[in-house]
């Protein structure tokens, strides 16, 4: 039985995600076409949103995908400091860039739904605020990467960085639940009860079912991406290396 760290290797990880990538990609586009045609267009209005709620296919699985790639950041910094993992600290480099991006779209499809519902594009409830801060964290991370001139020192230091990020990842998820005086609401679709038994808050399944497909999308496209960039991450660092020797001799 195989070793999950064979994938440590640089070069056994480039094999194995040019062999996964393509299916990856595949099965994403198709989650997120069918899920995204099929909330914007086959969906009815809310009673009580109207056709604001389809919102909800692009805000809530950006919103998840933008937490839990910071926590996958998370989880690779901690291989790569207990490890010293080349690939893991690359992994978490490659991630970064697109857990901003999903940040953004959260916070941007947000600021569009709340205007109409709340009366206005921002305000500071504890989910909007942690997530704001969450996504200066993405920035912070980026830019420490590229100031810093020695990979393994950078890696050490955005590790460390990463760690502290998570604190926000976590407020962003569970602010709601920590300060109930916040306009955002409760959790209703990422929870027990969600689509049965329990009607408190809960979506419908005519809405709930392709969240989901929307969901299952995003989490593909965030697989494939940081699969494709962490490959251009392990070929750039040989270019250094390379470059390094050349000088050197």
């Amino acid at each position: 039985m195989s070793s999950l760290w064979e994938y440590a290797n640089p070069k056994k990880f480039i094999e194995t995600a040019q062999r996964v990538l393509p299916w990856v990609a595949g099965l994403s586009v198709i989650c997120l076409v069918g899920g995204l045609a099929w909330g914007f267009f086959f969906t009815p209005d809310d009673y009580r949103q109207g056709s604001t709620v389809k919102i909800i296919y692009l805000h809530v699985p950006a919103a998840l995908m933008a937490i839990n790639a910071w926590l996958m950041m998370l989880l690779a910094s901690l291989v790569w400091l207990i490890r010293r993992h080349h690939v893991s600290a690359l992994a978490a480099r490659a991630a970064a860039p697109v857990g901003a991006v999903m940040t953004v779209i959260a916070l941007a499809t947000g600021a569009i739904w709340g205007q109409p519902m709340w009366g206005t594009w921002w305000v500071w409830d504890p989910r909007l605020t942690s997530f704001l801060i969450l996504f200066l964290f993405y920035l912070g991370y980026i830019a420490l990467w590229a100031a810093v001139e020695d990979d393994d020192t950078a890696a050490d230091l955005t590790s460390i960085l990463c760690m502290v990020g998570s604190v926000f990842a976590l407020l962003s998820r569970y602010a709601v639940n920590f300060w109930n005086q916040g306009l955002h609401q409760g959790a209703s679709v990422m929870r027990a009860g969600a689509l049965a038994g329990d009607t408190q808050e809960r979506v419908s399944n005519v809405f709930a079912v392709p969240l989901f497909v929307c969901i299952a999308g995003f989490v593909l496209l965030f697989v494939a991406l940081v699969l494709l960039r962490t490959q251009t991450e392990i070929r750039a660092r040989r270019m250094r290396a390379l470059m390094a020797r050349e000088r050197m001799g």
